[in-house]
């Protein structure tokens, strides 16, 4: 296959305007695993790993953008005091040497429902900012997955960055595999409380064709929390919020868990994501 090596974003997006069939590769965590066991043979790869420009991060009007050169490593170490969900997700990624080259944004370009950042990103509200030489344009995480390993990108365009709100209250992140590391989830879950709009935000992984939010329990639990007096959680809130978001997921059987496994699952790691997070804001302490 061909290799393309660009120097710069602009060469990338020229690169792939006259080559839609390149794919991009940047840790190559997820595009040289399937290349290896030949489940994907691209006419080319598109390495973008000589672009300076995406391998930063800043902070502008209180949002976290992150270029898509950014490793879970860097997410890690610099951003876990303003995306906290994500730095939690970002810990639990294969290992060392893997979080060391993979990206949040390739997680969002293989567009696995098993992406352990994708949680946190819906949880947060995130935004993905593509581009390709006809413009950039904004697309909500939400928006983002259009199936099974599908995503809304063009042919022709690359994702640049990743927006994600800097934390305004207690976020966390969940995930239950068949051992405690490296390990694709057998369903992950993530929180994130949003005090200033009094609302709350989730992110189901590994339990449907695509990852989602949980709305039902979203406004179930929003309406519920005590965010001026921060009374404790009363356990039947907790309870039926749990509930709603083993119902919000659309899980299979598989190798990994069977989907009756997988609701349980989720009813449990959404009610101490929200016990936790709950506590964290009432007292300042993180569980």
């Amino acid at each position: 296959m061909d290799l393309v090596q660009p120097d710069t974003w602009a060469e990338a997006l020229t690169a792939k305007a006259e080559r839609p069939d390149l794919l991009p590769i940047a840790g190559g965590t997820d595009v040289m695993v399937d290349i290896n066991f030949d489940r994907r043979r691209p006419a080319g790869l598109l390495d973008l790993t000589r672009i300076d420009e995406i391998a930063v991060w800043s902070v502008e009007d209180g949002v976290v953008r992150m270029g898509a050169g950014v490793t879970y490593a860097q997410v890690e170490s610099d951003l876990a005091g303003l995306a906290p969900g994500l730095a939690m997700a970002s810990r639990t990624v294969g290992s060392p040497q893997i979080r060391n080259r993979g990206t949040v944004a390739g997680n969002l370009g293989s567009a696995s429902p098993a992406g352990d950042a994708h949680p946190p990103l819906l949880a947060a509200g995130a935004i993905v900012e593509v581009e390709s030489v006809r413009g950039r344009r904004l697309v909500p995480v939400a928006d983002f997955f259009t199936g099974v390993k599908r995503n809304a990108l063009e042919p022709d365009e690359l994702i640049r960055a990743v927006h994600v709100p800097v934390t305004g209250g207690p976020q966390q992140f969940a995930k239950i595999g068949t051992r405690n590391a490296m390990v694709i989830a057998v369903a992950s879950f993530a929180l994130a409380l949003h005090p200033a709009a009094r609302r709350v935000g989730t992110g189901i992984g590994s339990a449907a064709p695509t990852p989602r939010r949980a709305p039902a329990a979203e406004d179930l639990l929003a309406g519920e929390l005590d965010w001026d007096g921060r009374a404790p959680l009363d356990a039947s809130v907790v309870r039926r919020f749990g509930e709603l978001v083993a119902a919000a997921a659309d899980p299979i059987d598989d190798v990994r868990g069977s989907a009756v496994y997988r609701r349980h699952a989720l009813a449990v790691m959404a009610a101490r994501t929200a016990t936790w997070a709950w506590n964290e804001y009432r007292t300042g302490e993180a569980s």
